[in-house]
């Protein structure tokens, strides 16, 4: 079974495009720069055998092609879900509007518990 082991969270934004799925690659993007996987190396497991879930939240879901978003993740099994959220901030003088996306990026692996040993107190 499938245990999340690393949970990072992004904020993105396009200032002037209105581009939601720009937006989304960016919080993918500052998600990824908070994390390091070194327990992949550190315990031997294969990045093929991770599985990596990605929620992104925008005002306008439909408006963020996933597949691009699944391409900003370098390693694991991406799997894009998108959910309404986020936020947009709207210029009326001059009729714009920044879109800011949020995003939650999981690393799990498939492990069993009992492999894992707690230190003596």
């Amino acid at each position: 079974m499938m245990k999340r082991i690393i949970l990072e969270m992004g904020t993105g934004n396009d200032l002037y495009g209105e581009d939601y799925t720009k937006a989304a690659c960016r919080a993918v993007d500052d998600a990824l720069h908070h994390s390091s996987l070194i327990v992949f190396r550190s315990l031997g497991f294969d990045h093929a055998d991770m599985d990596v879930r990605v929620t992104i939240a925008v005002q306008n879901p439909e408006k963020v092609d996933q597949i691009i978003v699944a391409t900003k993740l370098p390693r694991g099994n991406a799997a894009v879900q998108v959910v309404k959220g986020g936020l947009d901030v709207v210029d009326d003088v001059h009729n714009t509007k920044s879109v800011i996306a949020t995003a939650a990026v999981e690393a799990c692996l498939d492990i069993d518990p009992k492999d894992w040993v707690s230190p003596s107190v």
